[in-house]
């Protein structure tokens, strides 16, 4: 069963309806340039109230983090309640092994060459839990670290795939073409913000979560 992350939610209402549609991660974005960002107050009353309301059946939440250093982010996630965190801008795997496998790296390669380097390069401190992705493949951007909207190409999705475990595939991904996506990849685990809202950056629309996710398992 493919696994399905919500990303980029920033109210309760959202957050709540994307778990009781079925989704299996959560994410909450802590970079203060992106649109989808939430601070970590906020966040925090949100993961409480979801943990109280769903219990065990809570989807495991997960910190989405732009170049900040480990400390500072070891201390969002306490404050939060956050299980797992994702690296989404320039970080080294240096730093990715500080977070001693409860962290996995996004990448947004232009090209195949590069993707399968980036790969390679991060593979070695990839989590081994399996509830984690091994890596994260975006579309790639000059500018923006993810949320673009754009789709990542299917050729280098495909390539990083035949060597990752565990690929978590992001960008552009909508209720109409998840599921073609999902054929031609076959990736562990998709990853959606934008292709779920309506007219506002973070707001998610319930009808759509609920389509992605039911057109991501096949039903």
């Amino acid at each position: 069963m493919t696994i399905v992350k919500i990303c980029g939610l920033i109210t309760y209402e959202d957050a709540l309806a994307a778990a009781q549609a079925g989704a299996d991660m959560l994410g909450f974005n802590f970079f203060k340039a992106s649109p989808r960002s939430i601070t970590p107050d906020d966040a925090r009353t949100i993961c409480a109230q979801l943990r109280t309301e769903l219990g065990a059946a809570c989807p495991h939440l997960v910190g989405v983090f732009v170049n900040d250093v480990v400390g500072k982010i070891s201390i969002t996630m306490e404050k939060v309640g956050l299980r797992f965190a994702q690296l989404s801008g320039d970080e080294s795997v240096e730093m990715l092994a500080e977070l001693k496998g409860i962290g996995y790296k996004g990448i947004r390669p232009p090209n195949k060459i590069l993707a399968l380097d980036d790969a390679g390069y991060f593979l070695p401190k990839a989590p081994t839990d399996e509830r984690l992705p091994s890596l994260l493949l975006d579309a790639h951007h000059p500018k923006l670290y993810g949320g673009t909207g754009q789709q990542a190409s299917v050729e280098v999705a495909q390539a990083v795939k035949a060597i990752v475990p565990r690929l978590m595939l992001a960008g552009g991904l909508t209720p109409e073409n998840v599921a073609e996506r999902i054929r031609q990849v076959q990736p562990w685990g998709v990853d959606v913000a934008s292709g779920v809202e309506g007219d506002t950056p973070g707001r998610k629309d319930a009808g759509k979560v609920r389509a992605l996710i039911q057109a991501a398992r096949g039903s």
